[in-house]
């Protein structure tokens, strides 16, 4: 070992010493201390690979970044963690990113700054979108190694020297937003640092993000299930005038609009998917509205079903029989077959259109990248 090598680790553990531990959002779950060891673990990578601490042998400094799919802080600095680790790949630097969460734990409501949550799956599709360029682990079935390290929100980071002791604990940089050049690059010149056999100036930063979603909140689902089921569901008449209205959009609302009748297999079959995107981004500028197709007399026949669907959201019954009329107000360029759905943004544009069943995916990759609703604050 190298007079620096064996310098490095007494100041590791010297400010680890003086510096007290973080604390999760939840209080108990310690973070990482300054010095110590990092925690060994074997986790499933969305690359099909499982990787260990082992795995990254070979690197003379690794990174360990914990993030996530659906929190609007680590979805902005994504790119930032892609251009991190093509920057110092080559420099004997590994990057390595695990997901904290347990999906069960996360509330649609939270979901309002992302087309996905954190399951396995999820995060799979993620990192071949954005091509990732580092390992992308899953912790959230046990969390076992979330609990050992300890990261307050996503995402926050955590780097260790050659011998694998703690060495820099915080945040990427004092930016959230993609758009604005950071001040101070907290992550980067702790890596710099290191890489010169200097200890970081600043050791610990504080991180700001969404707090880990911890398995004993799974709880948390049922009592929002709970308060769905109170919500009021109504339906009222809506003509030809009342439709243009809804589609010329006069609000400040991305306005979805589906259209359905109770008598069509492939309407009822996905509209649940519609309420899941409504209690997604109802918070934000953003609203659902259903007509139903069916024939006027059959009002409660159409209530009866929303109200089993718990759609309580703007809802309507086209005000006569004449469906020909109802596609013409609807949209010129529709052929007549159901479902029918369309995005309207403010003051008119539509700018999604799908006869039949939707792609919910893609339709909430759409929604959430539109510029009325955005996936950062």
């Amino acid at each position: 070992m190298t007079k620096l090598s064996y310098l490095s680790i007494v100041l590791c553990v010297f400010i680890g010493g003086i510096i007290c531990a973080f604390r999760s959002a939840s209080g108990d779950h310690p973070t990482l201390a300054i010095g110590t060891k990092a925690p060994d673990f074997s986790l499933p990578g969305t690359d099909g690979k499982t990787y260990t601490l082992n795995s990254f042998k070979n690197a003379a400094i690794l990174v360990v970044v914990f993030t996530c799919n659906h929190c609007p802080t680590a979805q902005a600095y994504e790119d930032r963690i892609i251009q991190l680790t093509k920057d110092y790949s080559s420099k004997g630097v590994a990057v390595v990113a695990i997901m904290p969460n347990d999906p069960n734990a996360i509330q649609l409501s939270e979901l309002g700054y992302t087309d996905m949550s954190d399951s396995f799956d999820e995060m799979k599709r993620r990192a071949t979108e954005k091509h990732f360029n580092f390992p992308y682990l899953y912790d959230g079935a046990t969390q076992s190694v979330t609990k050992a390290y300890g990261p307050v929100a996503t995402p926050h980071v955590f780097i260790f020297n050659k011998e694998r002791k703690l060495c820099f604990s915080g945040r990427i940089d004092d930016t959230e937003k993609p758009t604005k050049t950071p001040n101070t690059q907290d992550t980067r010149n702790a890596i710099n640092q290191l890489l010169n056999n200097k200890m970081p100036v600043e050791s610990t930063t504080k991180v700001f993000g969404c707090s880990v979603k911890w398995a004993e909140k799974e709880d948390w689902q049922q009592k929002a299930k709970d308060e769905w089921a109170k919500e009021p569901v109504k339906i009222d008449t809506i003509g030809v005038a009342g439709i243009k209205e809804l589609i010329s959009n006069k609000s400040d609302k991305l306005r979805l609009i589906n259209v359905w009748a109770t008598w069509c297999g492939p309407c009822t079959t996905e509209f649940p998917e519609f309420i899941t995107i409504n209690r997604m981004y109802r918070k934000r500028d953003f609203e659902l509205v259903t007509i139903s197709a069916d024939d006027p007399t059959k009002m409660n026949k159409a209530l009866k079903f929303l109200q089993q669907s718990q759609a309580s959201a703007t809802n309507y019954i086209f005000n006569t029989d004449d469906k020909y009329k109802l596609i013409e107000a609807i949209d010129p360029k529709w052929q007549g077959a159901l479902p029918y759905t369309i995005l309207v943004e403010p003051n008119g544009k539509i700018v999604y259109a799908k006869e039949g069943i939707i792609d919910p995916p893609a339709l909430k990759k759409l929604i959430v990248d539109n510029s009325y609703i955005g996936r950062y604050y």
